[in-house]
């Protein structure tokens, strides 16, 4: 049995009253009426999501949406916690040049973005249910949700994450003062000799 199962086995354990049909109501499009009617529990309900793709140990935003729209926003944050616990591995990683540089860009984006970070996230290309649930989880927190949103993103792009993606992104939506302060601290790193 795999681990992620057995997190979705508690998360399961954890809906209560019409949770479960509220769930179901929202995936009509995803598994279709006649099979959800059968559908008594949390566990065949996840079963039918990862039939079609729309859960698994590395994919969990489709639930987590879920999870939101039901109110639920304990769970969602257990489930996008496991994500990151369940999904890829060290190889998954940038280099360690690449974390260096990824390490300053994410200092000097999170204290200079201020409110346009969910269009930043959009231009990074972080779903809406994603940007939702970092803005529910950190209600009055601006910094904390720069800093989630830039995990998250992270996490997404596993090795693929690169600091000329967030200048780049930063540049279309006109924080151009942000992305030359990353790049002034970059060009302080490397005349420093690197990391």
């Amino acid at each position: 049995m795999s681990a992620f199962n057995s997190f979705l086995l508690k998360i399961s354990g954890e809906l209560v009253g019409d949770q479960l049909e509220k769930m179901k109501f929202l995936c009509i499009n995803e598994i279709g009426k006649s099979r959800l009617e059968k559908m008594t529990n949390g566990l065949q309900l996840f079963t039918g999501l990862m039939e079609r793709n729309k859960l698994g140990p590395d994919n969990t935003v489709f639930l987590v949406s879920l999870l939101n729209d039901i109110g639920r926003l304990d769970l969602a944050d257990k489930m996008t916690n496991c994500e990151s616990q369940y999904a890829g591995s060290p190889n998954d990683l940038p280099n360690d040049e690449e974390q260096a540089k990824l390490d300053i860009a994410t200092k000097v984006i999170t204290d200079n973005l201020g409110r346009k970070w969910r269009a930043y996230g959009r231009k990074l290309g972080l779903p809406e249910a994603k940007l939702d649930h970092i803005s529910q989880k950190h209600p009055n927190d601006l910094e904390e949700q720069v800093v989630e949103l830039l995990k998250e993103w992270r996490k997404m792009q596993k090795a693929e994450a690169k600091t000329d993606t967030l200048i780049k992104a930063l540049r279309s939506c006109d924080q151009n003062y942000t992305a030359d302060l990353i790049q002034t601290a970059l060009e302080k790193l490397k005349a420093n000799g690197g990391q």
